[in-house]
């Protein structure tokens, strides 16, 4: 078997590196999504199920005001609708202390 030149050693190196540099970037972002689906997880579980009405209400409040801001496309927005809405039984700014929100 002829022994493989320099030349192509490298290349067959480079390409290996290649594949290696594409998987790590598939786990990073793997790892990102991950992370990203789990912290929304968690706010969503606040929002639903958390007693302490100052904080679920700062929460929300404060995801009305950033929302709108940070989501640029329509389709996104209407995922949010029922977060961007107030509605009656949800802790606001305004309600928070009036017993209303509990």
């Amino acid at each position: 078997m002829a022994r493989k030149t320099i030349g192509e050693r490298l290349a067959q190196l480079e390409a290996q590196r290649k594949t290696l540099q594409i998987r790590l970037s598939k786990q990073e972002r793997a790892i990102d999504t991950r992370r990203k689906v789990l912290i929304g997880a968690l706010v969503l579980h606040r929002l639903e199920n958390d007693r302490d009405v100052q904080f679920a209400g700062g929460i929300a409040e404060w995801l009305r005001r950033e929302l709108p801001k940070f989501l640029t496309r329509d389709g996104d927005r209407d995922l949010f609708d029922d977060l961007l809405k107030p509605q009656a039984n949800e802790p606001t700014i305004g309600n928070i202390g009036s017993g209303s929100a509990v």
